[in-house]
């Protein structure tokens, strides 16, 4: 029987973090990453394979991490658990022993038992593996009509490849009023709808898919809620995914309503000696406290060091306060990022808030080419002036801004600090600092705080 000090299930990123994380606070343990396949994916370049990468090989994570770091890792599957042994179960290997074991199963597709015909030839999911997403995309680059049923953002991000890249015509279903809806406010959502029309998608909001209708075995069309039918050589389900908790559950572990595996702040199970990290385990939002089923890799890799951080010797310094939720997209040249309480969100959670809006440009002169439009949104208490969420429009530069207002959020900082924060700026890279979006948006929340409204 092999045996190891830590052993971590899984290894995407969160498993990878995880594993090099504790490789780095505790050196001479031993320790081994078990997961199924050779090749892991970047689990947010997936979308990408559909249209900007042209080989599911620009979108891998290193193997050569584990070897740098001094973690082995193992090509198997894990069959069961026996945590009163400290056991894992593996079908090639065998037995493996260990002290710690750290779970980062992630998470599965969602195929809904309710929706007809989603056994149908011409029927996928966006599923992580390597072998799954070269067949789902060879199958896309052989059709025509393709369905997309779900407007999350895996769903937006595959359509907009598919479309733009690839030239497919495609349909895209939400049965939401509008796309996005998880993580931005309506008017902002509008906007990203305006951009996949643009870019060829055919956005349908406010429906959703009832039957998936077939013809010899073969996807022929997809039949709405309200009775029309689109069709379709090929449909794709992009419904979300749950959390992969399967073997959580058969070692007794506890798991919440979402089908998650409940921790605490160090990232602990109610098992001794047993953590989850990743989306296979529970979230709580930083702000209301809820559990969030939200599913993000940043998120997973926060959680993965604090795990790896904590194994042996716990830190109240090191802990894992709530996810922030910080999003990010871009289609077409306009990036679209949040994080935090949206407005909607927050007023239907029982929050009193104060919004202040500001739009600008990202250059300055904003002659220079490259400009765009950056528009920033927040959502502040009026009692305390804390930033409680913010959304943001512009370009590639959004992707690094939310993660600033990401940092302000978890901070606990109040409109005050954010207007008198010190920025740095050039005409190339930022907006201008005399009129820098984020701190005018600062100032009229502070005009408004003032006022009382």
């Amino acid at each position: 029987m092999k045996e190891y000090d830590i052993v971590v299930v899984g290894g995407s990123a969160s498993g990878i973090v995880a594993a090099t994380t504790a490789k780095a606070y505790y050196p001479d343990k031993e320790i081994a990453v078990i997961r199924r396949e050779e090749v892991a994916m970047v689990p947010c370049g997936i979308p990408y394979l559909f249209g900007s990468l042209d080989s599911l090989d620009k979108n891998v994570v290193p193997t050569g991490v584990f070897k740098n770091s001094g973690v082995d890792l193992i090509i198997d599957e894990v069959e069961a658990l026996d945590p009163k042994e400290k056991i894992v179960k593996c079908r090639g290997e065998g037995e493996i022993k260990y002290e710690k074991l750290i779970l980062a199963t992630g998470s599965r597709p969602y195929v809904p038992d309710w929706l007809p015909g989603g056994d149908l030839e011409g029927v996928f999911v966006i599923s992580k593996y390597a072998k799954d997403l070269e067949r789902t995309i060879a199958y896309a680059r052989s059709s025509e009509r393709i369905v997309v049923v779900g407007g999350g953002f895996i769903g937006v991000e595959v359509s907009e490849e598919l479309a733009g890249h690839m030239g497919k015509d495609v349909t895209l279903i939400e049965v939401q009023p509008y796309i996005l809806a998880s993580a931005f406010d309506e008017p902002i959502t509008r906007k990203a709808e305006e951009i996949l029309k643009e870019n060829g998608v055919k956005v349908e909001t406010g429906v959703g898919a009832k039957e998936i209708i077939g013809e010899g075995g073969k996807v022929r069309a997809v039949k709405l809620s309200d009775g029309r039918e689109v069709s379709a050589d090929m449909v794709i389900l992009a419904m979300g995914y749950r959390p992969n908790s399967g073997l959580a559950r058969s070692a007794d572990l506890w798991v919440n309503s979402f089908g998650a595996v409940r921790v605490d702040e160090y990232m602990r199970t109610n098992v001794n000696d047993i953590f989850a990290v990743g989306d296979c385990a529970e979230k709580r939002d930083f702000i209301t406290r809820r559990p969030n089923p939200v599913m993000l890799a940043s998120t997973a890799c926060a959680e993965a060091r604090v795990a790896g951080m904590n194994l042996y010797k716990l830190s109240t310094l090191k802990t894992f306060n709530g996810t922030i939720a910080i999003f990010s997209t871009r289609l077409g040249d306009t990036a679209f990022a949040s994080a935090g309480l949206i407005e909607s969100f927050a007023v239907k959670e029982g929050f009193d808030v104060v919004v202040a809006e500001f739009e600008g440009m990202d250059r300055h002169p904003t002659t220079l080419p490259g400009g765009h439009k950056q528009y920033v949104k927040l959502i502040l208490s009026p009692e305390s002036g804390i930033v409680l969420g913010a959304e943001v429009i512009g370009g590639e530069s959004v992707g690094e801004l939310i993660n600033m207002l990401g940092v302000c959020i978890q901070a606990k900082m109040d409109v005050v600090q954010l207007a008198t924060l010190q920025i740095g700026s050039h005409p190339l890279l930022t907006a201008a600092p005399t009129v820098y979006p984020v701190v005018k948006a600062a100032e009229v929340g502070m005009r408004k705080l003032k006022r009382g409204n």
